[in-house]
């Protein structure tokens, strides 16, 4: 049965192994992506590209504002969860076509 301490320097030598090897598996990997981009005459920003559109395409859009209250210039797009203010009014009597756009 091995010891506490043969068991832990076991442990140093197969952590330093992993660490060595996934050092030398990136560095492969990354020569293969380079030979592939020189290949193909890729650049980096082409590399950027996901499905045909890039990062900034995806950034969400403004939805206009259906519903305004009046009296705080407060706005909702109709999406999501009713704001707290429409809620209020909506349980005092209001219709919500009363604070349509």
């Amino acid at each position: 049965m091995a010891t506490l301490q043969e068991l832990m320097a076991q442990r140093a030598a197969l952590d330093q192994q992993i660490a060595e090897t996934k050092d030398r598996e990136r560095g492969e990997a990354v020569a293969k992506v380079r030979a592939l981009m020189s290949e193909y005459g890729l650049s980096p920003a082409d590399l950027s590209l996901r499905g045909g559109r890039t990062a900034a395409a995806k950034a969400p859009s403004k939805v206009a504002a259906k519903y305004r209250n009046k009296a705080t210039g407060e706005t909702w797009s109709g999406r999501g969860l009713q704001p707290k203010w429409l809620r209020a009014a909506l349980a005092g009597g209001a219709q919500l076509s009363d604070f349509a756009v």
